[in-house]
């Protein structure tokens, strides 16, 4: 018996699990702090995303009846150039369970380094009687995008049909069939 061979998204699925984990551990705690919750849309602006995340997505979108998919492409073309994500539709994503790790993250306290300056982040509605954080409540976006960027990697070198710009618009995934996820 030949074993099956990998699947292209499992290293993206077990970041995206462990990304899932952390937030809701981080949410966990912080939970009287936080304001966002369904609904909140604030952060959600049009961004890029990598092939990996793409794919992911795409698949997500496949595999929804044609009638949901065909409905979802629709509302994302009438929503292209905008100042909100295009999956966005009463305040709620449309491809919510496929959404990229940025969006995962949003609102949560985040670390990055900038310029060799470390910058701490958050929702502006988060955290307002907060004046400190323990490290285990902070998101280091350094290393989630080191991680991702890495996987984004070898998905590109397993993948026969990924998209072949570096980063591609949430609007244009919709409208992008991945063959080979």
């Amino acid at each position: 018996m030949t074993p099956t061979p990998p699947d292209i998204l499992d290293n993206y699925r077990q970041l995206v699990a462990k990304v899932d984990t952390l937030c809701s551990s981080i949410t966990s705690r912080l939970q009287g702090e936080l304001q966002c919750r369904a609904g909140c849309s604030s952060c959600c602006a049009p961004i890029t995303i990598f092939p990996v995340e793409a794919a992911a997505m795409a698949l997500l979108l496949k595999s929804l009846p044609d009638e949901i998919s065909r409905d979802i492409r629709s509302h994302v073309d009438t929503q292209r150039g905008g100042e909100r994500c295009t999956l966005l539709r009463n305040n709620r994503c449309l491809l919510y369970e496929a959404r990229p790790l940025i969006c995962r993250t949003h609102g949560l306290p985040i670390i990055y380094s900038q310029k060799g300056t470390q910058i701490s982040d958050c929702c502006p509605l988060n955290l307002t009687g907060t004046s400190s954080l323990s490290g285990a409540d902070v998101i280091n976006l350094d290393t989630l995008n080191t991680l991702l960027t890495a996987i984004n990697a070898t998905y590109l070198a397993q993948s026969t049909s990924a998209p072949p710009s570096d980063r591609i618009a949430i609007a244009d995934v919709v409208g992008t069939p991945i063959s080979d996820c």
